[in-house]
């Protein structure tokens, strides 16, 4: 991805990050095996909706502020990026864009969603409209999962800025309410039609990348779909677990998540992303 010197998102903070009451997300805690299938969380019930509630008062963190890294300069870039293609995509809609804000931390952080950990992986938090990354997390994504490349990372950030979309269009409203309503088994299945239309959305941005931005390179699209290959709930729970289990699927398999990301990128077409209407998911 032709990235250097490209313009930068403002909408970006790090250090400390006051949370509020809400469900909590998985902390440091968390094993790498266990943290490996709950990857791209998102807004995922198993690590936010079906988390232990955080009763307690807001922590602040006190930590520095993030250096301003080669990787830390690329995902503003991206970022910046994903501002661009949903302002212009909601303009199409007659609707306004309500840009999210980058937050960079590391080892923990406190969000409106309880607290979380470097464990967690990226995620996006309804509660404040943030999108929470530790940056060691892309060495996590190449040198455990098999997902190099900086085209891997900008999905693993397209993919986040979809559940903020998801938001904004009120699916994060429903999915908590749906939570209420349905077992386990049946919301799981809910849970993994929104993760894949993330990858939708993450793979719309992708197709403005090239066709209106022009920064793609060769190898880019090949890249993530690498990634959303070895982020498969099957591929994840067969390497760590020894066994599939559908029935606790959260984020789609490796095959639906491919299917999904590729569908945005070829067709560039919100309206043609709507895995909850799907009869099949790939």
């Amino acid at each position: 991805m032709q990235w250097f010197g490209r313009r930068e998102s403002s909408n970006t903070e790090d250090g400390s990050s006051s949370g509020g009451r809400g469900l909590a997300l998985g902390g440091g805690v968390i094993s790498i095996i266990a943290a490996a299938i709950y990857f791209f969380t998102g807004i995922d019930p198993s690590a936010v909706l079906n988390g232990v509630q955080n009763g307690g008062a807001p922590q602040e963190n006190n930590q520095q502020a993030i250096p301003d890294t080669k990787e830390k300069k690329f995902a503003k870039v991206v970022f910046a990026d994903t501002e661009d293609v949903w302002n212009k995509l909601f303009a199409d809609m007659g609707k306004t864009y309500q840009e999210p804000t980058l937050h960079f931390f590391e080892a923990a952080v406190s969000t409106a969603c309880g607290q979380a950990g470097a464990a967690t992986g990226p995620f996006y938090c309804p509660g404040d409209q943030k999108v929470y990354l530790d940056l060691s997390f892309f060495n996590e994504l190449s040198q455990k999962f098999g997902a190099a490349g900086d085209f891997a990372q900008a999905y693993v950030i397209a993919h986040e800025v979809g559940h903020h979309v998801q938001d904004l269009l009120g699916l994060s409203a429903k999915m908590e309410q749906a939570r209420n309503q349905l077992s386990q088994e049946e919301y799981n299945k809910l849970s993994v039609k929104l993760e894949l239309q993330a990858d939708f959305y993450a793979g719309v941005w992708a197709y403005y990348e090239k066709n209106l931005k022009n920064v793609l390179d060769p190898g880019d699209i090949e890249e993530a779909l690498n990634a959303a290959h070895q982020i498969g709930d099957d591929r994840l729970q067969k390497e760590y677990q020894g066994e599939v289990h559908p029935d606790s699927f959260t984020h789609g398999t490796s095959a639906q998540r491919m299917y999904w990301f590729k569908k945005g990128y070829e067709t560039g077409d919100v309206r043609q992303g709507n895995t909850f209407a799907a009869p099949d998911l790939e």
